[in-house]
């Protein structure tokens, strides 16, 4: 009952503060926050699966993020014919060869003993694959890059709802964590974090670099939402009529209709804003409530408590019988899985897609983060991790501003100290974030909600 207690006071702690800043800035404010928390938790969960299920220390979180914001581009935009026309069926083309290569490689190695005869016929399919790729693909990728570079410049996507891109933002992130973890799986912990570190990389650069797929570093914008627009609401009478009902009192205190009419406007702009963040944190808290049964459900299942017991002690699960490896695999799929679809669930958000802002060395670390801060192993507590570090991230230079104006009031405006602490007050984020940290290890050292295990 204890355990219930504690998570009921964390989590209303955390919803008043957001409330709070509802009410001293504006609701816009507070739930453009309330759905990065959101988004945050789905990135726990999918971090927290796989270090506090499993023990698996998995660095790549940015990575599997930016494949699945490129799944929206993928999914959602709509093709370019002409990219398509002059270079499409040679990326096709291209496409077939490194998927034929692969199942040729995978093919010989069943069949061909180990062997140097076996290397060599590998090393000259390889070879051969990249001989053929370059001839198939680089001039394909000039010319679609070449068509109309300022606004398209790449093949475009399906066309499809962007609902869709959630679920093949989750396919894509799981399909490269099978690659990943076939190979690095097998290297000790700190290896592996390298190892996914590294690759993570591997994935942005080759995002960020290569135009013809998401235009690069020049970014995609206006991504389709499921969410109406707000100039579409700010012109809709229905929507008018509501604004106009809700503060039919506030309106009627005014007299001049001019006065009145131009109310109205403010309310009706400042509504739609908070409208459609509304229908933004709808579909972003049902996502998180799903996860979270499921995730409870499968931690506290048989399967849960093998994850549990192969993280304790490896070498004991083996000498049960069980398959470390295939489950360790399985869950890396499952957390990376969870990690694209919130990297998809985030670009929705901002409608738009920017392969230059995923820093693996920078935000990954965040990540852990929230999920150290929160519990790790503890569903509920990696959800509140991503709500009290991204709170804290964002309102880390307004409580900065508040307590550098409070210090400094008795010095005059034009102060070179004043001026430098309020220039310096976004950078405060760090100190913030970093103090709470410590403070939390010091006192909390396995989390706001650390690991309950339930004895059956």
């Amino acid at each position: 009952m204890r355990k219930y207690e504690d998570i009921i006071t964390a989590y209303t702690i955390i919803l008043l503060l957001i409330f709070v800043v509802g009410i001293f800035q504006s609701w816009s404010t507070a739930l453009t926050i309330f759905n990065y928390c959101l988004i945050s938790a789905v990135m726990t969960i999918g971090a927290n699966i796989q270090w506090g299920y499993a023990g698996l220390i998995n660095f790549g979180i940015m990575g599997y993020t930016a494949l699945g914001g490129l799944a929206v581009v993928l999914v959602s935009v709509s093709p370019v014919p002409e990219a398509w026309r002059v270079g499409g069926s040679n990326m096709l083309i291209s496409l077939g060869v490194i998927v034929g290569s692969i199942f040729l490689i995978k093919y010989i190695i069943k069949k061909i003993p180990k062997s140097k005869k076996r290397n060599y016929i590998i090393s000259a399919i390889i070879i051969t694959g990249l001989i053929l790729l370059r001839i198939i693909s680089v001039p394909a990728i000039e010319n679609i890059e070449a068509v109309d570079p300022a606004k398209t410049g790449f093949l475009g996507g399906l066309g499809l709802p962007v609902l869709f891109s959630w679920i093949v933002g989750g396919l894509f992130a799981a399909g490269i964590a099978f690659i990943i973890g076939k190979v690095a799986l097998g290297l000790r912990a700190d290896y592996l974090a390298i190892a996914t570190l590294l690759i993570a990389e591997i994935v942005v650069s080759i995002i960020k670099h290569e135009d013809w797929l998401a235009r690069g570093v020049k970014n995609v914008i206006g991504l389709k939402r499921p969410a109406p627009y707000e100039v579409n609401l700010q012109t809709s009478p229905w929507f008018i009529d509501l604004v106009e009902k809700i503060h039919s009192s506030k309106l009627s205190m005014i007299t001049s209709i001019t006065d009145k009419q131009n109310l109205l406007n403010q309310l009706v702009i400042e509504s739609s804003s908070v409208f459609v963040k509304l229908c933004f944190a709808s579909l972003f808290l049902t996502v998180v409530v799903v996860l979270l049964i499921l995730t409870q459900k499968a931690l506290y299942s048989p399967w849960g408590r093998m994850m549990r017991a192969i993280r304790d002690n490896e070498d004991a699960a083996n000498a049960m019988g069980k398959n470390v490896v295939k489950q360790h695999l399985l869950i890396f799929i499952l957390g990376s899985a969870i990690v694209g679809l919130a990297g998809a669930m985030m670009v929705t958000n901002d409608g738009l897609f920017t392969p230059g802002s995923y820093r693996p060395m920078r935000y990954t670390f965040v990540i852990w983060v929230m999920v150290i801060v929160g519990g790790t192993g503890n569903n509920f507590g990696a959800i509140l991790g991503g709500f009290v570090v991204w709170f804290l991230w964002v309102q880390a230079a307004p409580i900065a501003l508040f307590f550098i104006e409070l210090f400094t009031s008795h010095l005059p405006e034009t102060h070179y100290l004043k001026l430098h602490l309020i220039e310096s007050a976004p950078y405060f984020r760090f100190l913030l974030v970093g103090l709470g940290l410590l403070i939390i290890m010091r006192y909390r050292p396995q989390g706001i909600l650390p690991e309950k295990i339930v004895k059956h």
